[in-house]
């Protein structure tokens, strides 16, 4: 995205924007500095510095109440060590567990599976598969995997014939864990689910994989060692 790799972007004032309130100001002029029909989610005054968040496309710059400036980067509290931003992308990115279509999800019980989570996963993604593999240590779990092929074409291929197979968790399992090819998919398989997988991930802004969601709807973006999804899953209120 146009702000990803920027480190910071200086943008003057037009002493011809005059509003009712800041939040205004804000959106206008950070809508028409970065240009290309970029749309602001929403601005909303933080505690710190005087700085106003600025919402847009998934992500977070800051401001002061005239848009004098936009910075873009991370905001770190040096007392907890928390990076503030993230935890704030974290809280905005959430979803409602609730709502997701869970019978296009590939489903695997450990233990008693009282708890849950959700993954958005690549066939081809080098992290899922070493996440796949550290999560059959995971005891008393229900682990549903969305099939999110954005790696190419060979893995939307590898994702219809995990999607068709008679056992789609066995075949999932036997690929990630154990590099068994999935048998190729029948060309009458119905892929509909499939599809609703990908929409859903594209819903979700999911950009990589793997992508982790808890049952409270936090999301947790990357891998991560399952010692650490422990706790987190562990956490959950």
């Amino acid at each position: 995205m146009f702000i990803k790799h920027t480190a910071a972007l200086l943008c003057a004032l037009s002493a011809s924007l005059a509003w009712a309130n800041p939040e205004d100001t804000i959106r206008s002029t950070v809508e028409a500095t970065l240009g290309a029909g970029a749309k602001v989610e929403g601005v909303t005054k933080t505690p710190y510095l005087g700085l106003y968040e600025v919402r847009v496309g998934g992500e977070i710059l800051y401001t002061d109440e005239k848009a004098s400036y936009l910075i873009i980067g991370e905001i770190l509290d040096p007392k907890t060590r928390q990076n503030i931003t993230q935890a704030r992308v974290n809280q905005l990115s959430a979803i409602n567990f609730a709502e997701l279509p869970l019978d296009v999800a590939i489903k695997q019980v450990r233990g008693n599976g009282k708890r849950v989570i959700a993954t958005f996963e690549d066939p081809n993604c080098g992290y899922c598969k070493k996440l796949a593999k550290e999560l059959l240590t995971l005891n008393d779990v229900t682990i549903y995997t969305f099939l999110t092929p954005v790696l190419g074409p060979d893995s939307q291929k590898k994702s219809e014939a995990i999607w068709c197979a008679a056992d789609r968790q066995k075949a999932w399992g036997d690929w990630m864990t154990a590099n068994v090819q999935p048998p190729a998919a029948a060309a009458s398989c119905d892929t509909a689910g499939l599809k609703k997988s990908v929409a859903l991930g594209e819903k979700y802004r999911v950009r990589g994989t793997p992508t982790i969601f808890l049952s409270n709807g936090e999301r947790i973006p990357g891998y991560v060692p399952v010692a650490q999804l422990e706790k987190r899953i562990a956490g959950v209120k």
